[in-house]
C-alpha cells in the first residue's frame, strides 16, 4: 500500500468525521494491493486471513468510502456483481469483457478519447468521467467462424 492512498484516505475520513481504524487500513492495503479487478467478497477473503473480525458489512462500507475518497473506482461488467479497481497511480482506461469467460481486457486508444471530446464539444457537454466497457468474445472463447 503506497502512502500516498493511505494519506488521501485518512484526509478524506477527516472530513466526513471518520477515523481510519485498524479495520479500515487493512481493508485499504488488501484493495491497493490487488491486482485487476476485485469483488467485494474476494477482498473480504483476503481481509479476514489477516483479521478474522472484519465484517461483510465493515468491506461494503469501506468500500463505498473508498470510492467516494477516488482510491477505487467501482465497475458492472454484467455479471450481477459490482466489481473494484484501484484508481490512484491507474491511469484512465477502457475495458472488454467476454462474455462466456468473464475475462476482462483493458486498453486505452486516444482516438477514442478524442472523439468522445469532440462529440461532446458538438452539444457544448462537458465530460466529467466515463467508463467505455465493450462486450464479445476473447480469443479463447470466440465462435470457431469469426476466428
Amino acid at each position: 500500500m503506497t502512502a500516498e492512498a493511505e494519506q488521501v484516505f485518512t484526509d478524506y475520513l477527516k472530513q466526513k468525521d471518520l477515523k481510519l481504524t485498524s479495520q479500515r487500513r487493512t481493508i485499504l492495503r488488501r484493495a491497493m494491493e490487488a491486482e485487476g479487478h476485485f469483488g467485494a467478497e474476494e477482498l473480504l477473503d483476503l481481509c479476514r486471513r489477516e483479521d478474522s473480525s472484519i465484517s461483510k458489512a465493515t468491506v461494503y462500507r469501506t468500500l463505498a468510502l473508498l470510492k467516494e475518497a477516488r482510491l477505487l473506482e467501482e465497475q458492472d461488467f454484467g455479471r450481477g456483481r459490482m466489481v473494484y479497481e484501484r484508481s490512484l497511480g491507474h491511469g484512465h482506461h477502457d475495458h472488454f469483457i467476454c462474455i462466456r469467460c468473464g475475462k476482462i481486457l483493458e486498453f486505452e486508444n486516444n482516438k477514442i478519447e478524442r472523439l468522445q471530446d469532440e462529440e461532446a464539444d458538438k452539444i457544448d457537454f462537458q465530460i466529467v468521467y466515463h467508463s467505455l466497457k465493450l462486450f464479445g468474445f476473447c480469443r479463447d472463447c470466440a465462435p470457431q467462424a469469426s476466428r
